[in-house]
């Protein structure tokens, strides 16, 4: 085995990842304070190619030095917006048609495993705080409550590790063409 060059791992440029099949996928980001997280949420939502990032409260924007460095270029090849109210995202992609979906640990929630996404809805998926994960408002609005399975000592995951998780397996369940 040789380790490949960044010219043999053949990387498409900004402009054509801009022109390429998304995803059905939105994510929604509701107060998420590091923006290691935030740059890590956006490179990997460039890699499974998401629609758009819903920037929302705290949540900080683009440019930032702090989102760059682990974002590494994402935050322009991936479409994103900012609004000061989660609440105000949830309705306006209610209002577009996308099913929302709440990463939470709730009463009632659907494994990840067991989740399968109808192939012809599009999906918002809502990513909370770090600390207080998402809003109960936000919880209310939602059309379903995904859970991660865990069986260690801990009950939750950093919120860029759970996205890479979300997304990753969504992206598998809808099968995007490359």
């Amino acid at each position: 085995m040789k380790k490949l060059s960044l010219e043999e791992l053949g990387r498409i440029s900004v402009e054509e990842y801009k022109n390429i099949s998304k995803s059905k996928i939105v994510v929604v980001l509701d107060n998420i304070r590091s923006q290691h997280n935030i740059g890590s949420i956006f490179r990997t939502a460039d890699a499974f190619r998401v629609e758009k990032i819903f920037l929302c409260g705290i949540t900080a924007q683009p440019p930032s030095r702090e989102i760059q460095k682990t974002a590494l270029g994402a935050t322009e090849s991936v479409n994103w917006q900012y609004f000061e109210n989660t609440l105000d995202a949830i309705e306006k992609l209610k209002e577009e048609g996308f099913l929302i979906l709440s990463i939470e640990q709730v009463s009632n929630s659907l494994s990840l495993v067991d989740f399968n996404p109808e192939k012809n809805k599009k999906y918002a998926i809502v990513f909370g705080n770090e600390v207080n994960g998402v809003q109960q408002e936000i919880i209310d609005k939602s059309d379903n409550c995904i859970e991660i399975p865990q069986f260690g000592t801990k009950h939750s995951f950093n919120v860029s590790v759970t996205a890479g998780i979300v997304i990753w397996e969504l992206f598998n369940k809808f099968k995007v063409e490359s």
